[in-house]
């Protein structure tokens, strides 16, 4: 079966991942993973679906009426399939005072090293004691051949005492299906 990543976004209410999964399913069609959020408003998401090859078009074109109803932005990509790698995987979890340039910082650090980005969530929340905005990250990373974890823990060691978080490395994970 061929698939397809579906990046959506709409006005947040309710009913919207029920809309979208009706196309899916009235196609014959698997929902086989995904990732969505309300931010701001907003309802925004990433998902994979397989739809069997003699409805394709048919999927495709159903997809039109949910944006023509105002119920989302579709942008719809033929996957790749699974990239297959022997990389080996970590976990990094970032907490500080938020401030601007913390995602920029980290982010850059790991492109500088070729390190690939697998999942990325991040969000704030108040300080219980000393008030002010807490930033929390966490990453799930493919590292590459020539960076070792014990490279990168001390690469984001030094990286974190000049943004003033705390970083902690998960290794040893052969693959993560969740944080």
């Amino acid at each position: 079966m061929p698939s397809f990543v579906l990046s959506i976004l709409g006005d947040d209410r309710s009913g919207l991942v029920e809309a979208l999964s009706a196309v899916v399913s009235a196609h014959g069609g698997n929902w086989d993973k995904s990732h969505m959020t309300q931010l701001a408003g907003k309802f925004a998401g990433v998902v994979l679906v397989a739809v069997p090859s003699g409805r394709v078009d048919a999927f495709l074109s159903e997809l039109e009426p949910l944006e023509a109803q105002g119920l989302f932005d579709i942008s719809v990509e033929e996957a790749r399939g699974d990239v297959e790698t022997k990389a080996p995987m970590v976990v990094v979890d970032v907490v500080g005072n938020d401030h601007p340039g913390i995602v920029h910082e980290v982010s850059h650090l790991f492109a500088t090293r070729k390190i690939s980005i697998d999942d990325l969530q991040t969000w704030t929340s108040v300080a219980p004691m000393a008030g002010g905005r807490l930033f929390h990250a966490k990453a799930r990373l493919r590292l590459p051949a020539e960076v070792s974890p014990d490279d990168l823990l001390s690469d984001l060691e030094a990286l974190a005492a000049d943004l003033m978080v705390d970083v902690h490395l998960i290794t040893e994970i052969d693959e993560i299906d969740g944080f």
